[in-house]
Formats: C-alpha cells, structure tokens, sequence
C-alpha cells in the first residue's frame, strides 16, 4: 500500500498551478511500494503481468465490443450514400466533375449530401470543410433546448464518473437521417470509400488546410486498420531550418521522408482533459488557436464516434525562422488516437514504438489499466501521465501510479496534474517544455516510412504494399537509379530534346512566318524544307533510349491503377533525384515572406528546369513528330510506323488527371503534330461528347495563378517551381452530362501558362516576343481568359500585345483580371471607381506595346482595348491565401470564398454565352494550326 504521506502531498498539489507535478517519491518509500504492490498483485493475479495481444487483430475491442458494432460501419455508409462505392471505390475524376452544384454554395439537406459537400470545400481549400453540417427541417428555437439538454446529461454523467467505467465517446444509438455526423466518421467513411488517388487528394488538401492529417484508417467491420503512408506521399513541406552552426535556410522535403521526434497523445478510459485541444494549443503559436485537430467543443464535436474509434491522426510543427512564432526550433511530429487504449490496443502498441515520447490522459488507473500498461515494461519510450485525480478515483489512481513508476522507468515529473483550477498557459508551457527537453536530448527520430515497417511488422496494413503500387515503384526506381547527372542524362537519354528540337522548332517558325508573308520567294520555302527535313530524318535515325522505353512500358501497362500509380511515382522520384540546388526559397514562401526573401526578380528562373515526367512526353511527343514529319513528306511509308499509337498513350494520362504540355517549356514553342494527335484522340474518344470550353490562365510567374487554378477546379498544375517560363500545361474536366446541357459543353479545357515578363519591354528582346507569341496562341484558344496580376496594376506587355494582336482577328476570349494580394491578408480589394481608373488610365507598357505593335501614337487604354465594363465584375480581388506566416499559417477563409465566386462567374458567363462560341474538338484542332 502507498504511503499515506504520499498521497496527501498528491491531493494538496491537485489544487495548484496546472504546471505542477506529482511529488517526487523517496527510493526508499518506492522500494517498499513496489514490494508490497508486486505482493498483492501476485496474490490477486498470479506471477503472469503480461497483456497479449494478437497479431493484426484488435482482441480487445473484438471481445468487448456488442455484435451491433460489426454493422456500424454499414450503417454509416449507407447512411451517407457510400455503400455503393465499397466495390467500385470514388475516384478522383468522380469528384471533380463539374455539374449545378458546382455553381452553388449550397448546404447539405441529407446526409447523403455530406461527403460531396466535404470535397468540394476541401478542393476549394476551405477551412470549414469539417464543418460540413445539414440544414435540417427543425424549427429554430428547437436547438438551444436540444442542446441544453445535452449539457445536462454530460454534466450527470460527470457526476457519478466514479462509478461509471463505459466510454462516453464509444456506446450511442446508431445513427439516423436526422442524427447529426460527427465530422471524423464522415472522414473515415469518405476515405474507405475511395480509392487510392483521392484518398492521396484528400489527405493534400488536408494538409494545405492545416488539418491534423489521418495515418491510422480504421476498419472495425473488417477488423483490420490501414497505415496511410501512400495517402501521405503527395505532401511536400517546407521550414526553416536552422544549424547548429552555420547560416540557416529554407528546406523542403516530402512528409513521408524526413525524420523528426513523434509525440504521442492518448486516453485510458475517461479523461476529463481533451486531448485534441491540449494539442491544439501545444501547436498554437502566439494567442491565436489552432484548431488543427477536431475537438469536443467544436460543432458537432459532441456527437458521438461511430466508426472514427480507432483513428490515429498527425500533425507536426515546423518553424518558419521567426522567433517569436517557432515553438520548437526543429520539426516536431503530434500523435493522436482517437478512442481508449484498451480498446484500440494494437494502435496504441504502434504509438509506443514509433513516439519518442507518449502522453496518457486518464482520470482513473484500475486494475485493468495497470495490467496493460505493465505489458509495457522495457519499452524505450519516455510515459507522461496528465491526471485529473479529482474526477477519478484518488486512493486507486495513486495506487496503480506508484506500481507503474519503475516499471514504465519513471519519475515525479512524469506525472503532471490538471484540474479545472489550473492555469491552462502554464500548463500548455509545462507540456512544451518537455516536448523540448526531449527532442533536445537523443531520443527516437522516425520518417514516416520507417513507421510503416513498424506498422507491418504488428501487423497492420499498409496501403502502399498493394501489387500494383509495388510494381509501379520497382519500375521508377530501375530508371531513376540510372539518373546520376542532370545534363549527362538529358544529353545521351532524351536525345531528340535540346538542340535536334531547338532547330528544328526554329525552321518551322521560319517556315510558317514565310508562308503568312504573302507570295513568298518558292526556293526559300523549298530551302527551309529541305532543312527540316534533314533535322527530322536526324530524329528519326535514334531509337528511344533504355529510359525512355522504361518509361513508354510504364505508361503502357493495361493496368489503369499501375499506370496512375507509376506516374505517381516517377513524379516523386525524379523530384528526389533531380532536386536542384535553392538558390531563394520556393514560390510559397516567396510571395509571403518579404522579410527574408527581398525584392523579386522575375526576370530570371530561380533555378534551372528540373527534371520531370513532362521531358519523357517530350521526347514521345518529338519521336512522333519527326515520323508524322517523314510520312507527311513522302520519305516513310506509312506501313512503317513506329510510334502512331504514342498520342493514344498520352490520351490515357490527360483523362486521368495529367497535366500535358501543350508549349515546350524549353523552346516556347508547340509541337503541332503532336497537339493535333492528341486532340484526335480526344475526339475518338469523346465521341458525341465533344464540345469543348477553354480556360486559360496567365500572368507573371510566382502569382499563384496556378494555385488558384488548382483550387478553383480540383487540378494538378505544378506549383513552387520557380518563377521562369515554363511553357503551357493542359487539363481536361468532364461536365456532368445531367448538366452539359444547361452549360453548353462537354468539357472544359483547362490551359495553365508560364510565367511572362513582368518588367520593361526594352530588356527582353528575343525571349519577350516569344512570350508574346505564347500568350497569342494561348488566348487565341481561349473562351475564358484570367489575368493574375499579382501585386502590381501593370498588365504583362506580353498580354497587351496579344490583346493587340488578336483584336485585329476579331478574337476576344471573355477575360477577368485577377488582382492577388500576396501579402496582406486584410486588405481590401479595388473599389468601383478604382477599377475604372485602373482601366481606364493607360500607362507606359500599354504605350510601348501600342507602339511596337504598329498603333502609332493613337494611345489605347484597356478599358477601350477589351470593351471592358467594371460593374461586371472583370477585375476581381483575392485575398492572401495564408492567414499568418508559412509554414504553420490556416489558410485564408476570404481566399476560398473569393475563388468559389470567380468560378461561379466563369460558369455563369460560359451558361449565359458570353464568352467566344464553344468549340468542338475538330474546330480547336484547325484553331491550333492556324495560330
């Protein structure tokens, strides 16, 4: 039995600071707890101590838990509208199909309606996603009674705690149409149902929002549990990192790769302390809270778990380099289970292997608790307990605590107390303080990966050891193992790029430009023929490289889940392969941190054009150039095609979600061959579905444009790049045919530039014509064009010339200039008068562009050049896409708001016909050859 001195110093500490701790136990007085603890224990239980627990199965919760709990998951499903996806799992292109409810910004009515909801707020970046709630037909003053009794209840139970063992969190009726869904079993109903790639979406967009992210998947129907390691490969972040010694820099790197101390929080029983909001305002630097993990005081965060029991999430601090917001001066990674220990018991053994450090908040220690915390004698993690002795039972819970201290290899100041008396800031200091002293000291430093070997080896599954995903990767790796030097490999392995494609891009321009020049000398016409076909037959002379057919096989396969993961990976590892040296943080960090970055220069690209999947469509793309070349000529028969069905290939990845390139971002110039191939297989393939819209978006590099079209439709445009030209990327969304009608189209294709000039005309010379070139083509395509203008009110020169340019055709795409305010949050967008003026007032680049454009003198404002009316909305203001400082900044509200009403504007003026005719695809392809 405990000493009786020890514990009334433990109930007087109860009433002090929430930093206090449990007093500290003389060795003597410890020898003899111990002693007489192993005596009773022995006498109650006998010499065995060990929990067992079974390999891949959670006994426990199978033991425990009512038959009814095997058809919760069914029940949820069902009703959610989500059984019908178990089999035929959600794929990406399913959510991102445009349709009348893309125009609204409706409220679910049904449950059914609630995982839809959910995704489109998630695409659209929307820090209420998991607010997603129904509007149900109950009178108003019905709720605040419905809710006080609610109170009253929690408040009654709270009351006879000490006689209650039931978890309040895990036994409700089973849900019904007018039940209200807690937030995590809509999580976990949407991610079971789901395959692979739109579980990866989620889990991005997640982060992007600062949600706690999950990394244990639950399944209590199937008994098993999933490690999200997969779901997790698609999020790159980047911090500060700061040396020892030495000047500190921005990193970035993949979540799934980089090593960092885990902290792991977790219940045992009850506990009246909330874990998620003790993390919450562990993670919140400065005054502002941080809800990145749900809690019980959020809405619906009161509703009962259904399904989510079970849910391990993440999320970790990363500091930005600013002192007064870095919590901790390195990453730090925050575990939280979701659910009892006992009954989730595989989970929690998980934790204890993989955490440096593992926080356990109870408010009781009985019996059963200490059995199963003794099974984990000789563990290497450092145990905190978080106590509220005042809800539980006293004498018990200091008992069973001074039995675990030298089994778990403990002291007094793992014990800390929290009583509804306590200081909460000091608490949350004591709490960050050891997370500190911990990760200071040699302590157990894991990557995401190596938790999944941990997790196999207990015996839960790992979404990424499926056949195809480890094919796909086997595949990657053969090719990327290869890749020792960037130039070296872009020389001797797409050999058909770099100056073969170069000059014979520029003999095709030569050869158009004479042809539009009206009577055209015939033996110079003759000449430039005679020399692109030389270049081409050079071309045709090589076979593909060992890459490049890896690569062609990869993108072959029958398989469309192997393909998709394939690209997936080939994505990632030449990134990790390719990564060039920084030489200024990324565009993320650019644009939002003036501080440390200084004045932009646009002018130049930040680093060279890494390596990417887009340079093996390339070469692709200029093999069946340089053949259609030779057949078009004459000099190869057709019979002998080699490379005729590559267009069909590219095909399958732009309707799975692929940006292809559209302009070679290396010569800004297109390969018209290849566009026209594609787009003829487009239309093979749409068939009697081919009305086509095209969006483009253009700008200077590093204003989010991509970002925002990202956002807007749900696409995967490269982003953080660097800020040279890059040429121009193509999307393909499918209107929902229940909705193509009242839209007026198919599809929308969706055309993502590089960056353009933003400074003077004099400066650029070659370079600036061929971006105006680019922007020519690329509006001429047009039926919507969006201008991000970024910071400055100055159009880029290289869109005023092609405004220029194409009013002479007749040509005006439907355009909206899109205003981004990079840095200030706050501010407010131009007013009425404002736009006029910027419309109307014409500055030096419009004079300059008039004038090298043949205008004369006669000074043309936008306003006049592009019949603009300000009161419709042309100019649109986007708040700051973070709320704070990267990396740990929300993301905006006003941003997400702002962008669901700019799409709403595009599809209302594509439904009301004010932007240029729709096309079909036969018209874009004759489009395209006369551009």
């Amino acid at each position: 039995m405990a000493s009786p001195g020890i514990e009334v110093e433990l109930l007087v500490k109860g009433h002090s600071d929430l930093g206090e701790v449990a007093p500290e136990i003389k060795a003597s007085e410890r020898r003899t707890a111990v002693a007489i603890a192993d005596l009773e224990w022995r006498e109650m239980e006998g010499d065995d101590c060990e929990f067992h627990y079974g390999d891949g199965t959670n006994e426990a919760q199978d033991g425990d838990f009512p038959a009814v709990e095997r058809s919760r998951l069914q029940e949820m499903l069902s009703l959610l509208g989500l059984e019908t996806y178990q089999l035929q799992k959600l794929s990406l292109q399913d959510s991102l199909q445009i349709s009348s409810d893309s125009m609204k910004n409706w409220a679910p009515q049904v449950p059914k309606d609630l995982p839809w909801n959910f995704l489109r707020k998630l695409q659209a970046l929307n820090a209420e996603a998991r607010n997603t709630t129904m509007v149900l037909d109950v009178p108003p003053d019905a709720r605040p009674v419905e809710k006080e009794s609610q109170m009253e209840e929690e408040i009654i139970y709270w009351d006879t705690a000490d006689d209650i063992s039931a978890d309040i969190y895990s036994f409700s009726e089973l849900p019904t149409p007018d039940t209200p869904v807690n937030p995590l079993d809509l999580l976990c109903a949407l991610l079971l149902s789901s395959d692979s790639f739109l579980q990866q979406e989620i889990v991005v967009k997640m982060s992007l929002c600062q949600f706690a992210l999950p990394l244990i998947l639950p399944d209590s129907e199937n008994h098993y549990h999933t490690f999200l390691l997969w779901a997790m490969r698609g999020i790159v972040r980047t911090w500060w990192s700061q040396p020892p010694r030495g000047v500190g820099s921005f990193r970035e790197d993949s979540v799934v790769l980089f090593r960092a101390p885990a902290f792991a929080f977790v219940r045992m029983e009850v506990s009246s302390n909330s874990k998620s909001q003790l993390l919450n305002a562990v993670l919140s630097p400065g005054h502002r809270q941080r809800d990145c993990f749900w809690h019980r005081d959020l809405n619906l965060g009161t509703n009962p778990r259904e399904i989510a029991d079970g849910l391990v999430e993440i999320s970790w601090f990363l500091p930005s380099g600013r002192e007064d917001l870095d919590i901790f001066p390195e990453p730090v990674a925050f575990l939280n289970l979701r659910g009892d220990i006992g009954s989730h018991w595989l989970q929690f053994k998980l934790l204890t292997e993989i955490s440096s450090a593992v926080f356990i908040l109870t408010d009781n220690i009985s019996k059963k608790e200490y059995k199963l915390l003794y099974s984990m004698k000789g563990s290497a993690t450092k145990y905190y307990f978080i106590l509220s002795p005042y809800r539980g039972k006293r004498n018990t819970n200091l008992r069973f605590l001074n039995k675990l201290i030298p089994v778990l290899k403990m002291d007094h100041s793992h014990v800390l107390v929290k009583v509804s008396s306590t200081d909460s800031a000091s608490f949350v200091r004591r709490i960050r303080s050891i997370v500190a002293h911990v990760a200071r000291s040699p302590c157990r430093r894991l990557s995401l990966e190596e938790m999944a070997n941990a997790a196999r080896k207990l015996g839960l599954k790992v979404d990424e050891d499926c056949e195809e995903c480890q094919r796909a990767k086997d595949r990657m790796e053969r090719i990327t193992r290869k890749i020792k030097d960037l130039d070296a490999y872009r020389r001797d392995e797409l050999r058909l790029q770099g100056d073969p494609w170069r000059k014979a891009a520029q003999v095709e321009k030569e050869l158009c430009q004479v042809q539009w020049a009206g009577d055209p000398p015939e033996k110079h016409r003759a000449e430039l023929r005679h020399r692109l076909l030389e270049l081409r037959m050079q071309q045709n002379g090589h076979d593909p490289a060992w890459g490049v057919q890896e690569f062609i096989t990869g993108v072959s396969s029958p398989s469309l889940g192997e393909k998709q993961y394939f690209l997936r990976w080939m994505e990632w590892g030449l990134a990790r392969v390719a990564q060039p040296r920084l030489r200024q943080p990324p565009e993320t960090i650019l644009t939002l941190r003036p501080k440390h970055c200084g004045a932009v220069d646009f002018s130049e690209a930040l680093w060279p054009e890494p390596l990417g999947v887009e340079h093996f469509l390339r070469e692709m793309g200029q093999f069946y150039e340089a053949e259609s070349c030779l057949v078009e000529a004459g000099k190869l028969p057709a019979g002998q095609r080699r490379f005729a069905h590559f267009p069909g290939l590219a095909l399958e990845l732009l309707l799975r979600g692929l940006p292809l390139e559209l302009i070679d971002g290396s010569t800004l110039s297109t390969p018209l061959r290849w566009v026209t191939g594609l787009l003829k297989e487009l239309h093979i393939r749409l068939e009697r579905r081919s009305r086509l819209v095209v969006l483009s978006a253009l700008g200077v590099a590093g204003t989010g444009k991509s970002t925002l079209l990202n956002t807007m439709f749900g696409l995967r445009f490269a982003t953080g790049r660097g800020c040279g030209p890059r040429g121009a990327f193509m999307q393909l969304i499918t209107v929902a045919e229940s909705f193509s009608q009242d839209l007026g189209c198919d599809h929308i294709l969706v055309i993502d530039s590089g960056g353009l000039i933003g400074g003077a005309l004099t400066a650029a010379g070659e370079r600036f014509e061929l971006e105006a070139s680019l922007a020519t083509l690329i509006m001429g395509l047009s039926n919507v064009t969006v201008v991000s203008l970024a910071e400055t009110r100055d159009i880029p020169p290289a869109i005023l010339h092609a405004f220029l340019r194409l009013e002479k055709t007749g040509h005006m795409p439907n355009y909206q200039f899109v205003y981004q305010n990079l840095h200030d949050v706050s501010a407010s967008g131009p007013k009425p008068r404002e736009r006029r003026q910027l419309l109307d007032q014409p500055s030096d680049v419009s004079r300059a562009a008039a004038q090298m454009e043949k205008q004369g003198d006669g000074i043309r404002t936008l306003a006049d050049l592009a019949f603009c009316d300000p009161e419709r909305q042309h100019i649109w203001h986007i708040p700051g896409l973070w709320h704070g400082v990267p990396p740990m900044a929300a993301v905006s509200l006003g941003y997400s708001e702002a962008i669901f009403e700019l799409k709403r504007c595009l599809l209302e003026n594509i439904r009301n016909g004010l932007s240029n005719q729709n096309k079909n695809i036969q018209q874009l392809i004759e489009l395209v050859r006369r551009l």
